[in-house]
């Protein structure tokens, strides 16, 4: 048994959920409205403010699809109700990010500035020139367009220069020693 799969997802109060005849799982909330479809080897039940996910049978994709569609309704629950947000921080000289409009503009060692504008769903922010905060209520297009945004100036190893993930450790690695010989 999935041990993931096998934990109900409790559904908080302002949030509805839809389960259709073709497991179609529509959830509804406060900031939003996000829907799945659940393969047809997986079992979909909602009683009493509960959801329960099941499995058929013992086949490889059947286990592997539990603990995964449970894990997708859990997202979409938490997404309506609490919403998801991943922060950047940007270190190097010379290198910041600001809002212009809809758009994100960095400024990250080019010749010239690179604008991203906002994808549907996801809006980002700057509280200050070195950081950013990306959020939304789908926490795979949160991560995505985080990992896009980080993708321009991955940090290096050795001054821990570009655009990081708040939580990420960068291993620092020693630069030339200087010794000829």
């Amino acid at each position: 048994m999935s041990r993931i799969g096998k934990l109900p997802v409790t559904v908080p109060a302002g949030v509805d959920v839809k389960i259709a005849a073709d497991n179609l799982v529509t959830v509804k909330g406060p900031k939003g409205e996000l829907s799945e479809k659940i393969s047809e080897k997986i079992g979909v039940e909602l009683k009493d403010g509960v959801i329960y996910v099941t499995r058929g049978n013992d086949e490889k994709e059947s286990r592997s699809l539990h603990g995964l569609s449970r894990t997708l309704i859990f997202n979409m629950v938490t997404g309506v109700s609490d919403g998801f947000e991943r922060r950047l921080d940007i270190n190097g000289v010379g290198y910041r990010a600001e809002k212009k409009g809809k758009n994100l503009v960095l400024s990250l060692g080019y010749s010239h500035p690179v604008e991203l504008p906002d994808p549907a769903g996801i809006e980002t922010e700057t509280p200050s020139n070195t950081e950013i905060v990306v959020r939304g209520i789908d926490k795979a297009l949160v991560g995505n367009y985080a990992a896009i945004i980080r993708g321009w100036r991955p940090p290096e190893p050795y001054k821990g220069k570009g655009v990081k993930y708040r939580e990420e450790v960068i291993r620092r690695r020693e630069g030339k020693s200087g010794v000829k010989g």
